[in-house]
């Protein structure tokens, strides 16, 4: 199945905190390799290795990434008579499509500008590129099969610390509770969908706002709730913390590994 991944984004709150933040942010670095590097690792360890890379700010620093791979950066090799032999390889097997979809556009927008790159492609999956999971995206994929839906959206629980405080009209304090305690689900950011979601994304539109929100109203939008591992990275605290784990040799994402 074809992996459409959106690597356009500015990543702003991220770029005016660290040294070197023209890159976009699927670029910044987990241990040796960036972001989508990860991304792309998950999918492919369930034997999705079709990628289309949806790009827009920062372009050049992802194609440069991919032309110059070093597959020696995160395997063991040899090195016998001058030349290189690998003990083990990252990227074996993968098609990666490139695809320039414009520096201010919308999600949605980007995934319509690679619509003829998924022709013949009754499902396919897509992702933002900067989220790291230990979701198990086969059962993801089998549930979305046996449903009649145009999209499924994988949910988790907020990850924030705040607090909601039940308030009485004479403004007396009924109950604290932990945001992640409530009863409450967000945008994970793993998407399965159907062709079908074309026809809900208007000219310049958003694949959550516009595609998902009407497959919703429409009763056609799965959700795949996931309380397992799930950590984002719209920050650069939450980087430098996916980094710190990893050198740890704390990498619940990393299914590949095991």
């Amino acid at each position: 199945m074809k992996v459409v991944l959106f690597c356009g984004g500015r990543g702003t709150r991220m770029r005016s905190e660290i040294p070197g933040g023209d890159l976009p942010k699927p670029m910044q670095l987990v241990g040796p390799r960036p972001l989508v590097w990860h991304v792309m690792r998950y999918y492919a360890h369930f034997g999705h290795k079709e990628f289309i890379l949806c790009l827009g700010y920062g372009a050049q620093h992802i194609k440069d990434f991919f032309l110059g791979y070093r597959e020696t950066a995160s395997n063991d090799f040899v090195l016998r008579d001058g030349r290189v032999e690998l003990l083990s390889t990252d990227i074996s097997g993968w098609s990666i499509s490139l695809v320039d979809t414009g520096v201010d556009s919308p999600i949605g927008e980007r995934l319509r500008r690679v619509r003829d790159h998924l022709d013949g492609e009754e499902m396919f999956l897509a992702n933002y590129a900067d989220v790291l999971t230990d979701a198990p995206l086969t059962d993801m994929i089998r549930r979305f099969t046996a449903a009649d839906a145009g999209a499924s959206m994988m949910v988790v629980p907020p990850t924030n610390t705040f607090h909601v405080v039940d308030v009485t009209e004479a403004n007396v304090v009924g109950s604290i509770t932990p945001v992640s305690a409530m009863p409450l689900w967000v945008n994970g950011g793993f998407f399965v969908l159907r062709q079908e979601v074309f026809d809900h994304i208007p000219e310049n539109g958003d694949l959550v706002a516009d595609g998902c929100a009407e497959l919703a109203k429409r009763g056609r939008l799965l959700a795949y709730r996931h309380r397992g591992y799930w950590r984002p990275s719209d920050t650069v605290n939450q980087r430098l913390e996916l980094d710190r784990s990893w050198e740890r040799g704390e990498r619940p994402w990393a299914l590949w590994e095991a």
